[in-house]
């Protein structure tokens, strides 16, 4: 298997989501293994992250690389004015493949184009985040057993949410039906609405977020409203507490629902719903480690069969 970038989710087939799956499962049953020793793995995230980095940087420890990077820009010589190019290209001088995580949209693309070693796209801007829509898709299939013919709620910041754009694009091989539930300004952009269109999917949109709206769904993904992305401050003011996930929303659910949310989170979910048998956002996490163990040996051509005939089980 040749090696390739790991960028964007839109261009993984049916087929391919299916085999990743099924890679993750192979390291959740064995999640300690030296498949990569001897690699290096540089992490160059130009944005604040907490469980991306860390499970990124776990996965890779686990699979015994070597991990070399920088978690703040501010301490690289991006400050002196150097190009992301320049960036690039210096440290792929070092490393076997790149994690990399941009606040401008489309970093990521640019950085597979000049990099001669495989990019990962830890998160670009409010476009994509398809290393968390693989730890996502994994914790769907885990809890409902399959990824077809479900109902999913997302719920929260649809506009800035790159997780909920993410999982709006590969789900799109497995006949969803999605319920839109946010605020008007927060609602999903057009272009993924015209995707939806375009895709077959089903899709309502709410700006209510009670029982009647939540009462068939399998899976209800919660996002919380990104400060971050919003250029007026009275306007994040108006919307970040418009929604909150506690206990008495869930007495009517289906049995199966499982409650998602990519963290971190803020007000949107009730700490009394920790303890409640539906909540599954702390696992969820968890399930990270699995995913981007699969991501790393994908993009440097090492294959499931590999993996499954591999000695180096510690």
């Amino acid at each position: 298997m040749e090696k390739h970038n790991f960028v964007t989710i839109a261009n993984l087939t049916r087929d391919k989501i299916l085999y990743m799956i099924r890679l993750a499962e192979e390291f959740e049953n064995h999640p300690n293994r030296e498949l990569l020793k001897g690699k290096v793995v540089a992490t160059l995230f130009f944005e604040p992250s907490t469980r991306t980095r860390l499970s990124f940087e776990t996965a890779a420890q686990r699979l015994g690389a070597r991990v070399i990077g920088f978690a703040d820009p501010k301490v690289t010589s991006g400050t002196k004015g150097e190009t992301l190019k320049d960036t690039i290209l210096m440290v792929a001088n070092y490393a076997d493949v790149i994690v990399m995580r941009h606040y401008i949209e489309g970093a990521a693309q640019y950085a597979s184009e000049v990099s001669p070693v495989p990019i990962i796209n830890a998160g670009d801007g409010a476009h994509q985040h398809p290393s968390q829509c693989m730890l996502d898709l994994y914790s769907i299939y885990k809890t409902q057993g399959s990824l077809e013919n479900l109902n999913i709620c997302l719920v929260g910041d649809l506009k800035y949410g790159r997780t909920v754009h993410s999982l709006l694009m590969a789900m799109r091989h497995f006949n969803p039906t999605f319920q839109f539930i946010a605020p008007k300004e927060l609602q999903m952009p057009m272009e993924y609405k015209l995707y939806c269109d375009e895709q077959g999917i089903n899709y309502t949109e709410h700006t209510n977020f009670d029982e009647e709206v939540i009462a068939n769904a399998d899976i209800l993904y919660m996002t919380r409203v990104q400060k971050e992305r919003f250029s007026d401050l009275m306007e994040y003011e108006r919307v970040k507490n418009v929604y909150v996930l506690n206990n008495d929303l869930l007495k009517g659910v289906k049995s199966n629902l499982k409650v998602l949310h990519p963290l971190p989170r803020v007000n949107e979910i009730a700490y009394e719903v920790d303890d409640n048998p539906h909540a599954y956002y702390i696992q969820q996490a968890g399930n990270g480690l699995f995913a981007r163990e699969a991501i790393f040996c994908d993009v440097l051509g090492i294959s499931l069969e590999d993996v499954k005939n591999d000695k180096t089980i510690i």
